[in-house]
C-alpha cells in the first residue's frame, strides 16, 4: 500500500520561506513521477509543481522563480522549498505519486495534507 506523509507546513509571513517534505513509503519511490498541490479555500485543487523520474521538472506559472521542487531517491523524500511566499500561496499542500508524461502530470496516490497559513 502507497503512504505518503507530508510534514513542514505551518505559519510564515509574507516574504519568507519554508520547506516541505514527503516521505512515500510501499512502492518504488526512484520510479515514481512525484507532485504537490494545493488547495485553498473555496477554490479547486491545482498542481504546484511536480519532477518525474529524470528530474525533470514543470510549475504552475504562479510559483516560477520561488518554488524549488526535488527528490532525494535515498530517503525516499520529495520535497518543496517556497520562498518568498505571499498571501495568494495559502492552502493545504498535497504530496502525490503519479505518472509525467514530461508534459503532464497526473497524480494516482495522495498524502493527507499540511496547511501552509502566510501572514501579511
Amino acid at each position: 500500500q502507497v503512504q505518503l506523509v507530508e510534514s513542514g507546513g505551518g505559519l510564515v509571513q509574507a516574504g519568507g520561506s519554508l520547506r516541505l517534505s514527503c516521505v512515500v513509503s510501499g512502492s518504488i519511490f526512484s520510479l515514481n513521477a512525484l507532485g504537490w498541490y494545493r488547495q485553498a479555500p473555496g477554490k479547486q485543487r491545482e498542481l504546484v509543481a511536480a519532477i518525474g523520474s529524470s528530474g525533470k521538472t514543470i510549475y504552475v506559472d504562479s510559483v516560477k522563480g520561488r518554488f524549488t521542487i526535488s527528490r532525494d531517491n535515498a530517503k525516499n523524500t520529495v520535497y518543496l522549498q517556497m520562498n518568498s511566499l505571499k498571501p495568494e500561496d495559502a492552502a493545504v499542500y498535497y504530496c502525490s505519486t503519479g505518472r509525467y508524461s514530461g508534459v503532464y502530470y497526473s497524480a494516482g496516490y495522495w498524502g493527507q495534507g499540511t496547511q501552509v497559513t502566510i501572514s501579511s
